[in-house]
């Protein structure tokens, strides 16, 4: 273990971000330097606040099965290179989860029952960022070639996950990205203040020194069928993620103005990296509503302030979640409660308990206004209070009610793929779909869900493919990803 008394003398202490002031006039990281370089000259110490807790709760938390007891050791001995070895044996991107995962290993942590979780994203992401800023971080390419070809539909963590690891055990992988460059949702979905892409750079130039090729700009099931994907590989793993937006069809949703997260996100991301495509969807001296409070929607926020926007109001349709942990969702469970992000510090109104009923336009077509009302669960629904309407300016409406399922339709019509009740791919323990040979991951297969579960499900995935490819695998898997799938 760490420091013995550690989580009983050491505070817990967490990367302070730049001023409001300051960083909402950029789009770099919120953090000075990085998150990981924010807090390394006392992350040694925070590190040996990790607990010699006999049974680390911190493990079944984290879906990758992070050896967290074992780096948070290593870190406060200061053998960095030990720490990224062990940080590396489950997570092929940590730099990646240690910006953006919630981090649900830290309310596992059973020093969090009674006191301040370790803090284990911030020494998970500082373990990565020293290692890239004293190169430490090698390509690892295989030793021999089997001969065998994969071709991995989407660039998302998922997919590159399972890249990688197909790569590294000596299959041909080619990963398909319809986009102008690979990475997915990481590179025009999640903004530049949450992780600055040249991280997510270096390690699509790793994945090419190890062997992977990229194909971007290509429209598998359109430019490229998947018949012809098939018949090309020895397999295909499906990608895709869930990109499917949740829609809100009440009067005036066909005005001009309002537009899905995802279309919003994406432009906002090209013009911050100095490449604003035409006609963008701007923010700029407008009334800005985000319907919806989840990530996508502070993602959207974040934007929208950067952009310049006269106002902004984030609608949620439940009600506020406590501060506190709530009694029906004890430790270690992941708890519902009141979360400020990096983007709610900055500005904006948030508000619950609402739900919007009707768009209003101006003589151009375009969204005015919005109505809304407030809202109380009753009889096991959410239920609109008479007389509580109220009209509030919204020229730009964005829609970030998260996402349905994968876009599925061309795969079902080529391939004939299974899907689920709930319209996600089907799959099997090993990742397979019903037709030989293919095989689906991430939110494509599991619904829209968090980085770290993409990751997992990539890695899963891969010793599936490889299962199949060769008969046997000896690719690390984490620990039955597809039996907590279905209690969660």
């Amino acid at each position: 273990m760490a420091d013995p008394r550690g989580f009983i003398t050491t505070p817990r202490k967490v990367a302070d971000r730049r001023p409001v002031s300051e960083r909402v006039h950029d789009w770099k990281e919120v953090y000075p330097g990085s998150p990981g370089r924010a807090l390394l000259p006392i992350i040694s110490e925070q590190a040996g606040r990790c607990m010699d807790c006999g049974i680390p709760f911190c493990h079944t938390g984290c879906p990758l099965g992070n050896l967290i007891p074992e780096w948070n050791d290593l870190v406060w001995r200061s053998d960095w290179d030990e720490a990224l070895e062990r940080l590396h044996a489950t997570n092929n991107f940590p730099e990646f989860t240690g910006r953006l995962c919630p981090a649900p290993c830290e309310t596992a942590c059973v020093v969090g029952i009674n006191r301040d979780a370790v803090t284990i994203k911030n020494v998970e992401v500082s373990i990565i960022d020293k290692a890239w800023d004293e190169r430490r971080v090698d390509p690892q390419p295989a030793e021999w070639l089997t001969g065998r070809t994969v071709a991995v539909v989407g660039s998302g963590p998922s997919g590159l996950a399972a890249a990688q690891q197909l790569t590294r055990t000596g299959h041909t992988v080619a990963v398909y990205e319809r986009a102008d460059a690979p990475g997915g949702l990481l590179r025009y979905g999640i903004p530049e203040f949450k992780m600055e892409k040249a991280v997510l750079d270096r390690r699509i130039r790793q994945m090419r020194d190890e062997g992977t090729n990229f194909r971007v700009g290509v429209d598998v099931g359109g430019s490229v069928t998947w018949s012809q994907l098939k018949e090309r590989y020895d397999a295909v793993v499906v990608a895709i993620g869930s990109t499917v937006g949740r829609d809100l069809p009440v009067p005036g949703r066909e005005l001009g103005g309002i537009h899905q997260a995802m279309e919003f996100l994406p432009q906002g991301n090209r013009a911050a990296l100095g490449n604003p495509p035409e006609n963008q969807i701007d923010a700029k001296g407008k009334h800005v509503v985000i319907i919806g409070g989840g990530d996508t929607g502070a993602d959207c926020l974040g934007t929208a302030i950067r952009q310049g926007a006269a106002s902004i109001t984030q609608l949620e349709i439940m009600p506020t979640p406590p501060t506190d942990r709530p009694e029906n969702q004890p430790w270690p469970t992941y708890p519902m409660t009141y979360r400020v992000s990096s983007a709610h510090e900055e500005s904006g109104e948030r508000v619950y308990s609402v739900s919007t009923s009707e768009f209003r336009g101006d003589e151009h077509g375009n969204v005015k206004t919005l109505v809304l009302s407030e809202v109380v669960f009753e009889g096991g629904k959410l239920k609109a209070i008479e007389g509580t309407e109220k009209e509030i300016p919204a020229e730009l409406v964005l829609l970030a009610m998260g996402f349905t399922g994968p876009e599925k339709e061309k795969l079902v019509e080529q391939l004939g793929v299974g899907v689920d009740p709930r319209g996600n791919i089907a799959r099997n323990s090993d990742y397979a779909t019903d037709v030989e040979g293919v095989f689906a991951c991430g939110d494509a297969g599991r619904g829209q869900s968090l980085i770290v579960w993409a990751i997992a499900e990539g890695r899963a995935c891969a010793n599936g493919v490889d299962k199949f490819l060769s008969g046997s695998s000896a690719l690390p898997r984490p620990i039955g990803p597809e039996v907590r799938q279905m209690m969660v």
